[in-house]
C-alpha cells in the first residue's frame, strides 16, 4: 500500500507534525527529530551524503530544542516541504520515509 497521508496538523506546543494516514496510523512526529533529520544537501552534509538512513532512535529522544513550522506544503505526490521558523525549507522529505518514521514513534 502506498504511502497516503489524509491529514497534517501542526502542534506547536507538542512540538509534533501529526500525520494521520489513510489505513488509520496517527503519527505524532517530533519536530526536533524532523529538523535533525532534514533530507537536504545542506543539512545532510552535502550531495553526496543525501538519503542517509536515521536511526529509529532519533524519534525517541527528549526533544533539546524548540522549533517553530512556518507552513507545510505537499511536493506534487511524493512529498512534504516544511518551512522552518529559521527560513529552512529545502528539505523534501518523501511520504514512504515519513510513513517509515511514523511506525517508530
Amino acid at each position: 500500500m502506498p504511502a497516503t497521508p489524509k491529514r497534517i496538523e501542526i502542534d506547536d506546543a507538542a512540538q509534533t507534525l501529526t500525520i494521520t494516514w489513510a489505513d488509520g496510523l496517527k503519527a505524532p512526529l517530533p519536530l526536533d527529530a524532523l529538523r535533525k533529520a532534514c533530507p537536504c544537501a545542506q543539512c545532510a552534509g552535502g550531495h553526496a551524503n543525501m538519503g542517509f538512513e536515521v536511526e529509529p532512535e532519533l524519534f525517541q529522544l527528549p526533544t533539546l530544542q524548540r522549533h517553530e513550522v512556518k507552513q507545510v506544503e505537499p511536493v506534487g505526490h511524493y512529498a512534504l516541504r516544511i518551512h522552518w521558523s529559521d527560513g529552512h525549507n529545502s528539505g523534501i522529505y518523501a511520504w514512504e520515509r515519513l510513513r517509515q518514521w511514523s511506525e517508530w514513534v
